[in-house]
């Protein structure tokens, strides 16, 4: 974060009485060298000389991206001041909207400007084309620009990771140091080495790409020497970490062994040439979370392994029997029992202890930690309820498609799924997307819901299921056209006004009135 005072223009004492005094906001991530700060205050200088303004105090963060607050240390100090009565300014100068932040929920960057708006301050943006001037224009393009603000970050995230996935399914490493025993190569676009990378060191070009090659002699014997003492000589890996501590090995990061990190030395497929990614992923700063199998991408055989796959497949049926041998009584019980003694869990937690199952055992055995938690009473304080919650949704959604679909060939419609996107094809005539939304309920209390539209499948309506408090039935239905929804997201509060509570409706019957197929002697 930068703060300065800036000089003032070149003007007498008495023409500086009649300048309105400003400060400027700036903020540059790394996704466009346009934005600059320098490009930004060029910008704003210019904007703040027709206005007749004085720019006194510069507020900035560099390389800092804008999903949300977190360590945007020039914006928190900016709203500080603007709270603590300390600002001596009327008004703040930002580029455009997307500078003021990429939030991932709108209303939060609208939060922010409000807070100013209330000290008496006002925010004006001195690139975009509209006077944030409060009219009802204005204010509906602000709303736009904060919802594509956003949108841009989401839509940037899915071009990379789609990116990512295929760079690991051709074979390259995507993050991460290599692990004990094995090195970081970086190759040209050709695939021809260019040089081994240490820790720390990053490719030198944006065509370069990573892969994992075997490491020191003596760091690929002791990997080598761990498995056998886990398969062949029926080791477990304290006693495993124990040995190599006493023989003075440390670990890649220079740490002792410990039954952790020697677990995942034993259970990691890197080491047999395999490469596996998505494991957990953390988009746009929100919570980790870890993914189900079925959603890694992998790519066997991708490096040269420094583990024979047999010997691999044995510790990996050893891990897996010696989880088989508990109950799920006999896991919760272990898991209640270690909760009792450290005060609370967690995956390190859980592999750290000796005698426990592998907190992966845990995953598959019920699903997930938080499942598990939840058996027996512990609630972490990070909320995971969402990814529960999220199940369930999917489950109901089949039971409320055909639900649906059974009501209208009720009344003499046709309806065909399409058996790969699950579009409903109505008497042969529009298509129709079911979507179920979560309901969400915010720091102060309010509910919020999100609508994701599918630009990929392009159904003539979507029908958005708003869940009721508690995600447990629904509480309303949008019917929402195609031809009125030009954004891919669409956020709803519980009162949303005309523009968009036109397409609310308490139950499906509209929808079954507009498909029901009538007798033309009925018409007449």
């Amino acid at each position: 974060m930068t703060e300065k005072q800036d000089s003032a223009p070149d003007k007498s004492p008495e023409n500086n009485a009649t300048f309105i005094r400003a400060a400027e906001y700036v903020r540059m991530s790394t996704e466009h060298q346009k934005y600059s700060t320098e490009n930004q205050g060029d910008t704003i200088h210019q904007y703040a000389a027709r206005k007749g303004y004085q720019i006194i105090k510069t507020y900035a963060d560099e390389g800092r991206s804008g999903l949300n607050i977190d360590g945007r240390d020039g914006l928190q100090r900016l709203i500080n001041d603007v709270e603590t009565g300390q600002a001596d300014f009327s008004v703040i100068l930002v580029y455009d909207v997307s500078r003021w932040g990429r939030f991932q929920d709108s209303d939060e960057s609208a939060f922010y400007e409000y807070l100013c708006k209330r000290a008496g301050i006002r925010v004006e943006y001195c690139a975009e084309q509209f006077e944030n001037d409060g009219s009802i224009s204005s204010t509906i393009v602000k709303t736009v620009k904060r919802a594509m603000a956003g949108e841009y970050s989401r839509e940037l995230s899915v071009k990379v990771f789609a990116g990512q996935c295929r760079l690991i399914e051709l074979g390259y490493r995507q993050g991460g140091p290599a692990g004990y025993g094995l090195r970081r190569m970086m190759v040209d676009e050709t695939g021809s080495p260019k040089g081994v990378l240490n820790r720390g060191d990053r490719k030198s070009l944006q065509t370069d790409r990573v892969i994992l090659i075997p490491g020191p002699d003596e760091e690929v014997e002791t990997v080598g020497w761990m498995y056998r003492a886990f398969v062949e000589d029926g080791q477990n890996e304290t006693q495993i970490a124990a040995q190599l501590n006493e023989r003075g090995i440390f670990t890649d990061l220079n740490r002792p062994w410990t039954r952790a990190s020697v677990h995942q030395i034993l259970t990691n497929e890197k080491y047999i040439g395999n490469n596996v990614y998505n494991r957990s992923s953390c988009k746009l700063k929100n919570k980790r979370v870890d993914n189900p199998p079925e959603m890694w991408v992998r790519n066997e055989g991708a490096f040269e392994g420094i583990v024979d796959p047999e010997i691999f497949q044995a510790a990996q049926a050893i891990i897996d029997e010696r989880n088989r041998r508990f109950s799920d009584d006999e896991m919760l019980e272990h898991l209640s029992t270690l909760l009792q003694k450290h005060g609370a869990l967690s995956g390190i937690i859980i592999d750290e202890t000796e005698g426990m199952p592998s907190s992966g055992a845990y995953r598959h055995r019920f699903g997930s930690l938080i499942r598990a938690y939840h058996k027996i009473g512990y609630k972490p304080d990070r909320d995971y309820r969402y990814i529960e919650i999220n199940r369930h949704l999917r489950e109901m959604h089949p039971d409320i498609v055909a639900s649906t679909v059974q009501n209208i060939e009720a009344l003499g419609s046709t309806v065909e799924t399409d058996p790969e996107t699950g579009l409903l094809w109505i008497n042969r005539e529009f298509t129709v997307s079911l979507v179920l939304s979560r309901c969400q309920e915010t720091n102060a209390g309010s509910l919020r819901w999100n609508i994701r539209f599918d630009a990929g499948l392009r159904p003539d309506i979507t029908i958005a299921v708003r869940m009721a408090h508690g995600n447990d039935q629904p509480l309303d239905y949008y019917l929402l056209p195609s031809i009125d929804m030009s954004l891919p997201r669409l956020r709803l509060a519980e009162e949303n006004g005309l523009i968009l509570d036109i397409y609310r409706f308490d139950s499906l019957d509209y929808l079954y009135r507009l498909v029901r197929r009538v007798n033309l002697k009925e018409v007449a």
